[in-house]
């Protein structure tokens, strides 16, 4: 008998010991999420990350876990780690789809290529990226709060992409490669048919064509970029050309 007793004692201390220790982890977790947001709040990201990611190591709350996962996508954000945060907003999505900030966190991945373009003469991979994923988000959440600011950075992306054919363009002009920078901006004109910066593709479309011998075809690409830019800078240069090549 005495040695049931024993046992049964035994028993609700473990049961009593395994409580504590469910109500220290729930403490801890919330601890450390607190914690996280404190050191967000000082810029000390790294910080921040960590004790977010202890909230995740800890299982304790699904809620809690979730919460933490997109706060760390976004203190890498803020730090400038945008490889990595891009990383994390899309794995949240992918665990949370239906999640009410899913959609923050693919306009946030948009953000993220957006912030690594460095220019029109380097590696146009964020460019593509960009427009790829903010296309996306807008035509998946066209009434979101994010949906303005996201077709603003699409126009400038798209405006980018068109600066980088322009840019091959002159350059196989610049070395005298006329059918090829006709080909690259022709395909530019197509490409981009709706871009209100088509008239520095004109201009140097018409220059391409002069030069190769198609004097009829570049007076015709002249004076489309007259009649459909009167107002555009490029006319000039383009009537000072024809004077010194027609």
């Amino acid at each position: 008998m005495k040695t049931v007793l024993k046992i049964c004692a035994s028993l609700v201390l473990v049961t009593a010991l395994a409580g504590c220790a469910a109500m220290s982890t729930a403490k801890n977790a919330a601890d450390y999420f607190k914690e996280g947001e404190d050191a967000y709040s000082a810029r000390n990201y790294d910080e921040a990350i960590a004790m977010w990611k202890k909230v995740k190591e800890s299982y304790f709350s699904p809620e809690l876990t979730t919460q933490a996962e997109l706060k760390i996508a976004d203190a890498q954000y803020a730090s400038g780690s945008y490889i990595e945060a891009a990383a994390s907003y899309e794995e949240f999505r992918k665990l949370h789809p239906t999640h009410e900030k899913a959609a923050y966190a693919l306009f946030r991945q948009g953000m993220c290529q957006y912030h690594q373009i460095t220019g029109i003469d380097t590696d146009q991979t964020p460019i593509r990226n960009t427009v790829l994923i903010l296309k996306s988000f807008i035509s998946i959440y066209p009434d979101s709060e994010y949906a303005k600011e996201a077709k603003e950075k699409l126009d400038e992306a798209v405006a980018m992409q068109l600066k980088y054919e322009i840019y091959v363009g002159r350059f196989y002009l610049k070395n005298e490669k006329y059918q090829a920078a006709i080909n690259r901006l022709e395909g530019a004109l197509k490409t981009f048919s709706s871009s209100s910066h088509n008239d520095e593709t004109l201009l140097y479309l018409g220059e391409a064509y002069l030069l190769s011998g198609d004097k009829a075809k570049g007076k015709e690409i002249f004076n489309r970029l007259s009649t459909e830019y009167p107002a555009s800078p490029f006319i000039k240069d383009a009537s000072s050309f024809m004077e010194k090549h027609y």
